[in-house]
């Protein structure tokens, strides 16, 4: 179950309410900053663009792979551990906007987790230490720590435990 508060609106959608939830000159400052650092081939210079000037925890020697697209208007509830890695194209949103209500979330990407390439994760997601989730996965619950996931809808492929065996067979067999 996704952690998210919930915000009802009166009369038209809620993203016709969003510059009453979000200012205005902070999503024009954050597009500016999150698209640079989309293009950016520097891995130091993106962690500290978006600690820096979007105020996310990044943690030491965590990868943005190219065009890695974060939440324009509430990047701050973004959380990386340290040594992660986060694939090309996959997009991380802190924010829902619906019908009668928009949603926010913070999402907490533990450390040595791998994010395979266009994977989106949606609001208030935690993704435990250690996972690995598959390239092209929707993010829409939480992952265990260590765990192998992946598909549209998201499930486990392999639990922290059948991973270690695995890996202990492919050294056995030497595979």
């Amino acid at each position: 179950m996704r952690k998210t508060e919930r915000h009802p609106v009166k009369g038209a959608n809620s993203l016709w309410h969003v510059y009453k939830t979000v200012p205005f000159l902070k999503v024009v400052k954050n597009f500016i900053v999150i698209q640079t650092a989309r293009y950016t081939p520097f891995l130091n210079v993106k962690n500290w663009l978006y600690r820096t000037l979007l105020g996310m925890k990044v943690g030491d020697k965590t990868s943005f792979a190219l065009m890695v697209m974060l939440d324009v208007m509430f990047p701050e509830k973004i959380s990386v551990g340290t040594n992660t890695v986060i694939g090309y194209n996959t997009t991380i949103l802190a924010h829902e906007y619906l019908i009668r209500e928009y949603r926010l979330g913070e999402v907490k990407i533990g450390s040595e987790v791998m994010i395979g390439a266009n994977t989106t994760i949606l609001p208030g997601v935690t993704i435990g230490d250690g996972a690995i989730v598959s390239a092209g996965t929707l993010v829409h619950k939480d992952v265990p720590a260590g765990a192998f996931v992946g598909g549209n809808p998201m499930r486990i492929i392999y639990t922290k435990e059948e991973l270690a065996a695995r890996w202990q067979d492919d050294e056995i067999y030497g595979k």
